[in-house]
């Protein structure tokens, strides 16, 4: 376990190492960072087993190797992030003993790696990652992402996929469908789970709210 006076110390250092690694993403920049480490601080309230400077660790080191959505090796980031990671904290004396710990817990945060987190620290992160792609920041984060990679708003006479496939790399919005509204579910925690109902509310009704001022009924 670790106390609040080792989470002080390594806090800085942390936030100095996922710094120095980020590029020019806005929707996975140093406040995304902090906003999964304040996702994850809200979880190990819930599981006092859970040893916190893994967990603090592991948010913001998990994009220390962030590769664009439509990238052929998109699948292999956290595998080299949780890589990357290992051998930068043990350059600054990270103990020892966590660096597994931390290693899995990036690895298995990305949707894409589609890897199982099999303990509780890894859980947390990949739930307290996976809850900032919901809510108002979350869809805010949808819309940065499908400019970035081009993407319209949305389809022009059938937004909702009423009668079509959907298609999230051509549209922003079915992308609430293809993956967003499916995060809850695979939430690794009841925490985790209830938190990401609240905030996939907030697309819910966005989507809704959006296809009428597009100009077809929900």
């Amino acid at each position: 376990m670790t106390d609040s006076s080792s989470l002080t110390l390594w806090q800085p250092r942390l936030l100095a190492l996922a710094t120095a690694g980020l590029g020019d993403d806005g929707a996975h920049d140093i406040n995304h960072l902090q906003r999964v480490w304040r996702n994850a601080a809200l979880l190990l309230q819930q599981h006092a087993e859970a040893d916190a400077l893994t967990v603090m660790a592991a948010c913001y080191l998990h994009d220390l190797v962030n590769l664009p959505k439509n990238h052929p090796e998109r699948h292999l980031a956290s595998r080299q992030a949780a890589a990357l990671a290992c051998r930068q904290l043990a350059e600054l004396d990270f103990p020892e003993d966590k660096l597994a710990g931390v290693a899995h817990a990036i690895a298995t945060h990305s949707f894409s790696a589609d890897l199982t987190p099999t303990t509780i620290e890894a859980q947390i992160v990949q739930d307290a990652d996976r809850i900032d792609a919901l809510g108002a920041v979350g869809l805010a984060r949808l819309f940065y992402t499908a400019a970035r990679m081009d993407s319209a708003l949305a389809h022009g006479t059938d937004p909702l996929a009423a009668h079509r496939p959907l298609d999230d790399k051509a549209y922003a919005l079915d992308h609430i469908v293809t993956k967003l509204d499916k995060l809850p579910g695979k939430m690794q925690t009841r925490a985790g789970r209830a938190l990401a109902e609240q905030r996939l509310a907030v697309l819910t009704d966005f989507r809704a709210a959006f296809a009428g001022e597009w100009g077809i009924a929900a």
